[in-house]
């Protein structure tokens, strides 16, 4: 109960410190080593789920382990993509790849090797969730992770996109 106090706080002082942010224009790389612009994410209008997290973070992994569970029943209700950020920097980024496909995340997965979009956003620390409504607009953030957030998670898409 207090996990789902503290993400409806976290959630509603972002959106009065936050409300209208795009996403800036930055890059990351794909897992390929492609840069890619995050102003060219999209999901047809429907919310994406940006997911900000680390190889070495085991909350992180904890937390995109438990909506993996779940992605695709995500996708069948609401539509919604997520996309998984990762911060590591040149010494972990070698184990994004292994992480991701030992895991068998069908997220789509870039790494923002030098801190661009995280600190463009505000970020301090992973995991750290951003989900932007059907045009693109930063609608809600949450920092941290408790088991059962991604429940709480789930309702706030389910409620952009309007069911």
């Amino acid at each position: 109960m207090m996990a789902a106090a503290l993400f409806c706080c976290t959630i509603a002082v972002a959106q009065e410190n936050k409300s209208q942010q795009k996403l800036p224009n930055v890059q990351v790389k794909d897992l390929e080593g492609k840069m890619v612009s995050v102003n060219t994410f999209s999901n047809n209008g429907k919310p994406i789920i940006i997911s900000f997290w680390a190889t070495w973070c085991k909350p992180c992994i904890s937390e995109l382990e438990s909506i993996a569970d779940d992605y695709d029943n995500w996708k069948k209700v609401s539509g919604v993509k997520l996309i998984a950020v990762s911060i590591d920097d040149a010494r972990t980024s070698a184990g994004i790849k292994s992480v991701v496909s030992s895991r068998g995340w069908q997220y789509e997965v870039y790494n923002d090797y030098n801190k661009d979009l995280y600190r463009s956003l505000g970020i301090a620390n992973v995991p750290y969730t951003v989900i932007l409504n059907g045009d693109g607009t930063v609608a809600e953030r949450h920092a941290g992770y408790n088991p059962g957030d991604e429940y709480h998670l789930l309702e706030a898409v389910k409620k952009l996109a309007g069911l």
